[in-house]
C-alpha cells in the first residue's frame, strides 16, 4: 500500500481525508490514474471487483495485467474474485440493452457497491473508480452508480473523479504503448463481447451506432 505523503496536486483531493479504496476495471484504464496518485502522495489501495468480465479466461488476463501494474508501483491490490453468476442474476434480464443503456448502469452500481461495502467494512475514507476514465463509458452512469453505492453502504465518501482531465488520457495512451498492456477489445461481458464483434464486421464506411 502507499504510504501517505505531502499531497501536492489539488485537482487531486478527494472528498473525505484518509485512505482511497480505488476499484480498477483494467490495467490500461488505471494506469496513469494509479501513477498519478502514487506520485501525489495517496494512501489507497486497488479492489479488483469485476465480475461481468466473461470468459473466466478473459477475466484472469485482466486481473493478471492489473496486479502486475498495483505492484510495480507498490500498491495494494485486492482480489473480490469472480462472481459472474451473480453478475448475470442482476444484469443479465437486460441483455438486449445496447451499450451505455441500462445494464451497464446496473453493472456498475453491482460493482460500486461491493467497492463501497469493502471500503466501509475496512475504514477507508473513500472510494472512487477507474470507470470513469474511458470515452467509452456514459460518466453521468459511473456517478449516478457511484452516489448509489455510497449511501446504500452508509459509509464512505464517493470521489466522483472524471479521471479523464488533467492531461490523464494522454498519459493513458502513452502509457499503454511503453509498457504493451493487453488491451481488450471490448468491455468485459459477453453482450458488449457480441456488440463489440458486431461493430467490427460491419464495412468500413458504415455508420457506428455507438457516440464516442
Amino acid at each position: 500500500m502507499s504510504s501517505a505523503g505531502k499531497r501536492t496536486d489539488p485537482n487531486l483531493e478527494p472528498p473525505a481525508r484518509g485512505r482511497i479504496l480505488l476499484h480498477s476495471c483494467c490495467a490500461p484504464c488505471s494506469a496513469a490514474i494509479i501513477e498519478r496518485l502514487s506520485k501525489d502522495g495517496a494512501e489507497f489501495s486497488v479492489f479488483y471487483f469485476n465480475p461481468n468480465i466473461f470468459p473466466r479466461e478473459e477475466y484472469e488476463l485482466r486481473k493478471s495485467e492489473n496486479k502486475k501494474l498495483a505492484e510495480s508501483f507498490g500498491v495494494e491490490f485486492i482480489d473480490a474474485d469472480w462472481t459472474h453468476g451473480e453478475w448475470l442474476a442482476e444484469c443479465g434480464a437486460l441483455a438486449g440493452e445496447p451499450e451505455r443503456g441500462a445494464r451497464c448502469l446496473e453493472c456498475f452500481k453491482l460493482r460500486l457497491l461491493k467497492t463501497a461495502e469493502y471500503a466501509a467494512r475496512n475504514s477507508y475514507a473513500a472510494f472512487s473508480t477507474t470507470l470513469s476514465s474511458s470515452r467509452w463509458k456514459n460518466i453521468e452512469q459511473v456517478f449516478e452508480a457511484g452516489a448509489f453505492a455510497e449511501k446504500a453502504a452508509g459509509g464512505p465518501k464517493f470521489w466522483a473523479r472524471n479521471w479523464r482531465r488533467g492531461g490523464l488520457s494522454e498519459r493513458r495512451a502513452q502509457l499503454l504503448r511503453e509498457r504493451g498492456f493487453y488491451n481488450q477489445q471490448y468491455c468485459g461481458c459477453e453482450f458488449s463481447a457480441k456488440a463489440s464483434a458486431k461493430k467490427r464486421a460491419e464495412p468500413p464506411c458504415a455508420p457506428s451506432s455507438e457516440k464516442p
